[in-house]
């Protein structure tokens, strides 16, 4: 459905087109690994390349699309070592994270973060819900902890893990073991176990790996655990 130029405002131009064209590569309406028709989308949202390229641009930055010589902008895919390597650096990046904050959080930032958690409690077992919940509560806690550097970083880790077509928490029982690990850190978080909370959520993206290693066939992706 054609989406008017003027219904892209009030943000600049190129970064409404950016967000529109992430929603549907995370969508699956741009699979990875698809070319992306610069002209038919310039006539589906109404308007010129210019901002259709500066856009393309944005998402080839965050690592969304490939931008291949005289061949235009293609949707990223991620090979077995992306995946794995991307895991890796989460891991690191947000156990990091997690300890640093429990050292120091305030007793409404625990509150905050058992709220979060309680949503991903009553989400379980919708997976949706779940993947959305999850998301939400690692990011804030990020926020929290207030490194702007690690934050950027990890936001856009997990953009383009949102590329994976074998999400670990698509395994079975994974949704399950996830939630187990979440109480386990909310546990640590709350007894401001810097040490256990550390150990807990690199175990979280340990078990994350290995689940997306062995993948299901015919699944979609959506953010890491």
């Amino acid at each position: 459905m054609s989406t008017p130029a003027a219904q892209l405002a009030p943000r600049a131009l190129y970064e409404e087109v950016a967000e529109h064209l992430r929603q549907r590569i995370f969508n699956r309406q741009l699979e990875p690994g698809a070319w992306v028709d610069e002209l038919k989308l310039c006539q589906e949202l109404g308007i010129s390349r210019t901002p259709l390229r500066e856009a393309l641009k944005v998402l080839a930055t965050e690592g969304l699309v490939t931008m291949k010589v005289r061949r235009g902008a293609y949707v990223t895919e991620m090979s077995e070592r992306d995946v794995r390597e991307a895991y890796q650096l989460l891991a690191l990046l947000e156990s990091d994270g997690a300890a640093s904050l429990a050292a120091k959080a305030s007793a409404e930032q625990i509150a905050e973060l058992d709220a979060l958690h309680a949503d991903l409690e009553r989400e379980y077992p919708q997976r949706d819900g779940f993947f959305a919940a999850n998301e939400r509560f690692h990011l804030r806690l990020l926020e929290m902890e207030d490194n702007r550097w690690r934050q950027q970083i990890v936001t856009d880790l997990r953009r383009l893990m949102k590329l994976n077509r074998h999400h670990s928490l698509f395994q079975q029982g994974r949704l399950a073991e996830s939630l187990a690990e979440h109480r386990q850190l909310m546990e640590a978080l709350r007894q401001r176990n810097a040490d256990a909370v550390r150990s807990t959520m690199l175990t979280h993206f340990r078990n994350g790996l290995r689940a997306a290693e062995g993948p299901v066939a015919g699944t979609a992706a959506l953010p890491p655990s």
